[in-house]
């Protein structure tokens, strides 16, 4: 019986674009997450091959938070189909022109400059990519601490345009004052507050009351609406593009997050 050539038609016109970023040992987690180490347990002499052991959390390097992470009843990671979820139509939006240390991205701001259809793969860039450890701007507490940041807002249009899941060039899709980040570094939060102050007019517990904490999180996982975080590589090249996009984490049971590997395809 003759082989069926199931190999897509125009493949040697597509072109692969990876917006992961490297990882290793240096790469910094979510803050107070467990980083990579790795640990040789056996080498080329004399064992006759190279070993390693790696420990680490889930959120370190790009990562895709699954439902699980922040929903006692949400799916795990390997419960999430590559078919029509995890690979599928999308759009790279640029946001650098407007981002800021501590600013806010709307909606509008999205839908300004990009056509966002509804069930699309949304992948943000705010620029804030250029402070990725890897990179020669590399800055940890701006990546982490000080990135834009959407509020209920944008969390609310996330589901009216049913946004399968977002990814972000930065160390979080929710605003780093919208985290436990607030708390744990009280000196960017005084930043940040009069940064909101002379900005927009209001304080930083008005743009983020209580009620709103983690909003990105906790109001769209239940509705099976994630993101991926840390996202950079080729991100630049595709600004404005609609292109197909993938995001491929283990299939891990039981898994809330994962590492993983994302990339778009375009044809050339």
């Amino acid at each position: 019986m003759l082989s069926q050539n199931l190999i897509p038609k125009n493949w040697d016109r597509v072109k692969i674009y990876d917006l992961s970023i490297p990882i290793s040992q240096l790469t910094p987690p979510w803050p107070t997450y467990e980083p990579l180490q790795v640990k040789f347990f056996k080498r080329l002499a004399p064992n006759g091959a190279n070993g390693q052991l790696l420990t680490h959390s889930n959120h370190v390097g790009t990562h895709l938070d699954g439902p699980l992470h922040f929903c006692t009843h949400g799916d795990d990671i390997a419960s999430l189909p590559l078919q029509g979820f995890l690979v599928g139509p999308g759009v790279v939006v640029d946001l650098s022109d407007i981002a800021e240390d501590f600013g806010i991205y709307t909606s509008k701001d999205i839908e300004e400059r990009a056509d966002v259809h509804e069930g699309d793969i949304l992948i943000i860039n705010t620029g804030y990519h250029r402070y990725g450890f890897d990179q020669p701007e590399a800055d940890e507490v701006s990546y982490m601490v000080m990135h834009p940041g959407p509020t209920k807002e944008f969390a609310e249009w996330c589901k009216k345009k049913k946004i399968k899941w977002i990814g972000v060039d930065c160390g979080s899709a929710d605003h780093p004052m919208n985290t436990k980040i607030r708390e744990w570094m009280p000196q960017y939060a005084k930043l940040a507050d009069e940064y909101m102050r002379k900005k927009y007019n209001k304080t930083l517990d008005e743009i983020f009351p209580a009620e709103d904490y983690q909003i990105m999180h906790i109001a769209l996982f239940p509705d099976n609406i994630i993101h991926a975080e840390c996202l950079g590589g080729d991100i630049d090249k595709l600004l404005g593009k609609r292109v197909i996009v993938g995001c491929f984490p283990w299939k891990f049971q039981g898994g809330e997050s994962c590492i993983s590997r994302i990339v778009a395809f375009t044809e050339e």
